[in-house]
């Protein structure tokens, strides 16, 4: 994918991170130029902290062919992916770092590493992936999610998956975020199980099971989008036309829904990886520069709200 110019609602983003300390955080196997370039400029902009975690030699070889300055990042030496995925978890276990970057290893790899029932980042929370997608032709950062990770969530995974992608938009700022729950048409029916889900999931919300946000569905997703397609269907709704997130009702809808607005709405998009012990950078290799720093962004503002909820608790 090619770098956009952008429509600003990410550089709003870079702009919050003013004034933050850089993050510590371990970047797993950046063994490709994009993938370490990112990770560097990232730390350049004051976003992170990066540990290079990966063959010391091979990292150095990739930096000098490319004109990479590796003078402010710290290098771990791991022999190959698999170990640099096991001790960049390691890292974030040990306290010396408070975020996760994949680099250029498999997702599988770094994601095997977190899950792992005795040395893994688990919580009680299902772990979820969102894509933080600056879209042309919307008028404000959109949260997909799972398009990644979870292939046919259950009622109870969406209901993780919901709680996740809310509290991470309250973190970026929002009060009570609007959750557009999709399926292919707006009324209930027993033929088509998401639309079962996201009448459940509105009733769960309105019990307290899912908090802090305003929840819809099922939604088409024109409805969700656009305020006349809603209003010429007879829709009511205060998440219609104007959403914060999208949830998707399986893994295929949303990566399908995800990739088209990359690519056909030219939309730079971010990732990361939640539910875990700490937030996970996680991107794509076809992504640009610029959207592995969107991503640290986001991550660098969930892990300075993560240190507060911390420090009030104790």
């Amino acid at each position: 994918m090619t770098p956009k110019s952008g429509t600003g609602k990410y550089e709003k983003l870079l702009a919050r991170c003013k004034g933050l300390a850089p993050v510590p955080t371990a970047v797993a196997h950046p063994c490709e130029e994009t993938a370490l370039a990112g990770a560097v400029e990232a730390g350049e902009k004051g976003l992170i902290a990066p540990i290079l975690v990966g063959p010391a030699a091979k990292i150095a070889e990739i930096a000098k062919r490319h004109r990479i300055d590796l003078s402010h990042a710290e290098i771990v030496d791991a022999p190959h992916s698999h170990a640099a995925a096991a001790r960049s978890v390691a890292l974030v276990r040990e306290g010396k770092a408070e975020l996760l970057m994949k680099g250029s290893l498999h997702t599988d790899e770094l994601l095997g590493a977190v899950v792992a029932r005795e040395t893994g980042l688990r919580t009680e929370r299902r772990i979820t992936h969102v894509f933080l997608m600056d879209v042309p032709t919307y008028h404000k950062v959109l949260i997909v999610t799972d398009a990644a990770i979870n292939i046919a969530p259950t009622l109870e995974d969406k209901v993780d998956i919901c709680q996740n992608a809310i509290d991470l938009a309250v973190t970026l700022g929002l009060d009570r975020p609007k959750v557009a729950i999709l399926a292919a048409v707006e009324t209930v029916t027993s033929k088509m199980p998401a639309t079962l889900d996201a009448a459940a999931l509105c009733k769960m919300a309105e019990r307290g099971q899912i908090t802090c946000a305003v929840l819809d569905g099922p939604l088409a997703f024109d409805n969700a989008i656009s305020k006349e397609a809603a209003r010429m269907k007879g829709i009511r709704s205060e998440v219609a036309g104007d959403p914060d997130i999208l949830l998707v009702p399986d893994l295929e809808a949303g990566n399908i829904l995800a990739k088209q607005l990359a690519f056909l709405a030219n939309a730079d998009t971010a990732g990361l990886v939640l539910g875990a012990r700490v937030p996970i950078i996680l991107t794509s290799r076809a992504d640009s520069v610029r959207a592995r720093i969107a991503s640290c962004a986001v991550a660098a503002l969930a892990a300075h709200a993560r240190r507060s909820q911390l420090q009030k608790s104790r």
